[in-house]
């Protein structure tokens, strides 16, 4: 087991090299950066007037937000809080479901297992679930990575509902040739169980849940294990992120995997990462559809916008140029969705409104 772990770790080193610094990196500091102490409820405030925002939009942006359904909505500025707000009897402690937004926890946790030389995203599925984990034809099947299941392109089809048994998990294109928003990705869950040799749960809670102070637990839902927590530990979330990896001194997961999370995994959808939505690219898929749109992603973000996206309406912003992280839960806002909506592009109009980007 040793060796092996060696070995995955040299092919880890040889493929991304021994930097964790990228030159495309944003020019956050992370010096600059304030971060909340685990467990407490202190996190410290910034007005938005001294950040020169527009005071007399943020009840504009707060009334559309209850009008939309949300249930809380915050927006950090180098970690502090600038806005945190509940509506419709949301409170602090409140529990509310990430759905597919929590996909960007696995691509996250997926990248920690590959740091600590557990896995290697390039490496095929049946390298840790072993032969017949789908019902494809063994060549087809072994054409099937980490990456692709963290990027969407398996090839398996979608069209055969959220079930990821493996009567389910059917050939229809050879991975890397068609992008579909498909449930398979979960399977990435039991890679990092099956090669670090501890359970989904506990591996996340001690690598990445405990170390961010984040509330919540993984709840099966059906054919989904869902994450449920307060809003602020989707916060927590989002700053670890915007500070490319890091929580205070704290090595959380690598930067150089973070780059590639959040740009552009493959050649047909161009706005998805490793389970990371993207803005500012020339065009998108969408969830259902084999449709390429022209254009940014939503065009009323900011270029270098990133995002975790959940049905209904659940989001987390990430704008590394504007040192931001803005979180949204709640119920749909305008109709069932599974990741973006016409909400998403209306809310960044009130939002650009108060801060004046």
């Amino acid at each position: 087991m040793k060796i092996n772990r060696f070995l995955c770790l040299l092919s880890i080193i040889l493929t991304y090299g021994c930097s964790s610094e990228n030159p495309d990196s944003s020019n956050i500091s992370v010096d600059s950066l304030y971060f909340p102490e685990n467990n407490s409820t202190v996190w410290e405030k910034e007005s938005p007037s001294n950040l020169g925002w527009n005071d007399a939009e943020l009840q504009p942006l707060l009334d559309f937000l209850q009008q939309k359904n949300s249930k809380s909505f915050m927006i950090l500025h180098k970690g502090k809080i600038v806005v945190e707000a509940y509506f419709n009897g949301h409170k602090t402690q409140s529990l509310w479901y990430w759905a597919s937004a929590g996909k960007t926890l696995t691509s996250t946790v997926s990248g920690i297992a590959q740091d600590e030389g557990f896995i290697n995203i390039t490496n095929k599925v049946s390298d840790y679930l072993g032969n017949g984990w789908t019902s494809a034809p063994l060549d087809k099947e072994n054409l099937i990575t980490c990456k692709n299941l963290l990027s969407m392109d398996s090839g398996l089809d979608d069209s055969l509902g959220d079930n990821v048994a493996k009567e389910n998990l059917q050939y229809l294109a050879d991975a890397g040739t068609r992008w579909a928003y498909h449930n398979v990705y979960v399977k990435m869950q039991d890679v990092v169980a099956t090669a670090s040799g501890m359970d989904w749960s506990t591996y996340f809670n001690t690598r990445l849940k405990d170390k961010l102070g984040m509330s919540g637990a993984w709840i099966q839902n059906g054919d989904f294990s869902v994450y449920w927590s307060d809003t602020r530990s989707m916060a927590r979330f989002g700053l670890m992120i915007l500070a490319k990896g890091l929580w205070k001194d704290t090595r959380i997961v690598s930067e150089t995997y973070l780059q590639e999370a959040t740009n552009t995994s493959q050649d047909i959808n161009k706005s998805y990462g490793y389970l990371w939505w993207l803005n500012g690219k020339a065009s998108y898929h969408l969830p259902s559809l084999q449709t390429e749109f022209q254009g940014p992603l939503i065009p009323n973000a900011p270029n270098d916008m990133y995002a975790a996206l959940g049905k209904n309406d659940q989001k987390i912003y990430i704008v590394p140029s504007k040192d931001l992280v803005i979180v949204r839960m709640g119920d749909t806002a305008d109709g069932v969705n599974f990741a973006l909506s016409t909400f998403d592009n209306d809310l960044w109009g009130k939002i650009n409104a108060f801060i004046g980007l």
